[in-house]
């Protein structure tokens, strides 16, 4: 399922699991801020994740402050907050900011962490000319189950480069997962697959994907990043969890392209 919404100053709400979950377990929204807004999250039962897309933001929590600026999400690393139920969050933004909020039900205490530009985990995939280098991109990680075993969730963002493809070859896994779309031009675009479905993607668009393979495309001329949040399951938490589509698993071969050179 593919949906945007029209967005308004404040906290824009996607995916609200007191409504429907659409099978996420976490509940997704877009905060847009203007300087001197202030917005405070007091979460009694989910831990939130706070990632900052764009603008200048000071966060305040459990005696800590930190701030934050990134000017564009294409140029400039995140800066993302993971805190447990029960912590204050005061957000004050500084310009024009846009923030992603992600949430989900976890019993578990523990120290609130800030992932900055200095931590992001950085892998860069597909950078070797595998298949023509079709499918480079940048994959960043804040926390997961290795680094951040204690939480419900994972976050990160693929950096999609102009004209080509990313969570490529095709792949599932069981536990569920949500895209949030940005592009460098507002009228970018570019096609998902997942569940089945195909559907064109836009700035500020989300795919819940809950079955089925999965990979994402940018039209040539347009950078696409996506913040991709998973929430474990109880008892099979996501381990970079990937189930390749037989079909296509050949295509990891280094050969995989020679053919089209032959003859």
């Amino acid at each position: 399922m593919y949906f945007t919404k029209e967005l308004h100053r404040g906290y824009n709400a996607y995916i609200d699991t007191k409504v429907d979950d659409l099978g996420t377990q976490m509940d997704v929204g877009l905060l847009v801020m203007e300087d001197g807004d202030t917005y405070v999250i007091d979460e009694a039962e989910k831990e939130t994740a706070v990632l900052l897309f764009e603008g200048k933001v000071t966060f305040r929590y459990a005696g800590q402050t930190v701030e934050g600026d990134r000017p564009d999400t294409f140029h400039h690393e995140a800066y993302c907050l993971l805190s447990p139920k029960g912590v204050k969050i005061e957000l004050t933004a500084h310009n024009h900011a846009e923030v992603y909020i992600q949430q989900t039900i976890n019993e578990r205490n523990y120290e609130p962490v800030m992932y900055t530009p200095e931590t992001v985990q950085v892998q860069h995939a597909g950078a070797n000319g595998e298949l023509m280098g079709a499918m480079r991109r940048e994959i960043k990680t804040f926390f997961d189950y290795e680094n951040a075993p204690f939480s419900n969730m994972v976050l990160g963002e693929v950096l999609n480069f102009p004209g080509k493809w990313s969570s490529y070859p095709p792949h599932h896994h069981p536990q569920p997962e949500v895209y949030f779309y940005r592009f460098d031009y507002p009228h970018g675009f570019g096609a998902g697959f997942a569940n089945g479905e195909i559907y064109q993607t836009g700035h500020n668009g989300c795919a819940v994907i809950n079955h089925g393979f999965h990979s994402q495309a940018a039209a040539p001329g347009y950078a696409m990043c996506y913040a991709w949040g998973i929430r474990h399951l109880d008892g099979d938490p996501w381990k970079k969890t990937r189930i390749d589509d037989p079909e296509h698993s050949w295509l990891w071969k280094p050969d995989a392209n020679e053919h089209i050179f032959q003859g």
